[in-house]
């Protein structure tokens, strides 16, 4: 399973890219992760920096690990997500240029294996597609407000 969704912002490609490669400041723009920590001695993204995620949906809280799998800045940043030993997502943010501005493309792939999501549908449980299409949607909305305010503004505040 796989989702994509992409948005245009005026701003600057190097101003967009910071802010959506800083993990721990991603509570501003997701509507599910918190933010978290950089772990091992990291300090920021760097191919292979790890990062514990935190995250909260529905009342429940939860925590996960993100390796940095691709960094270049300006231009791509992207991350795979674990839970212990299991493979749970891939996240992906390229930006390039669009008129008088860039466009902002985020790219999800599930990558839990057939049994956890076969589980977690048949409890119930599993509207991870839906969810992460409106997650996507309201993430780069919210980069955009951040990004043509001046960045300096509070994306939650409105």
């Amino acid at each position: 399973m796989e989702l994509t969704d992409s948005i245009m912002i005026i701003g600057d490609k190097a101003a967009v890219f910071d802010a959506i490669s800083q993990l721990d400041q991603m509570g501003r723009f997701s509507p599910e992760n918190t933010g978290g920590t950089w772990l091992k001695g990291a300090t920021g993204p760097a191919v292979g920096a790890k990062f514990k995620g935190t995250n909260s949906r529905d009342g429940d809280t939860w925590s996960t690990v993100a390796t940095v799998r691709d960094y270049e800045p300006p231009s791509r940043f992207a991350f795979d997500v674990t839970y212990g030993p299991l493979k749970i997502s891939s996240w992906e943010f390229t930006i390039e240029p669009d008129g008088d501005g860039v466009r902002l493309t985020e790219r999800w792939v599930d990558r839990r294996g057939r049994l956890v999501r076969w589980q977690a549908a048949r409890g119930g449980e599993d509207d991870r597609e839906e969810f992460t299409a409106t997650s996507l949607s309201e993430t780069l909305a919210a980069v955009k407000q951040f990004i043509e305010a001046g960045a300096t503004s509070d994306p939650g505040a409105a």
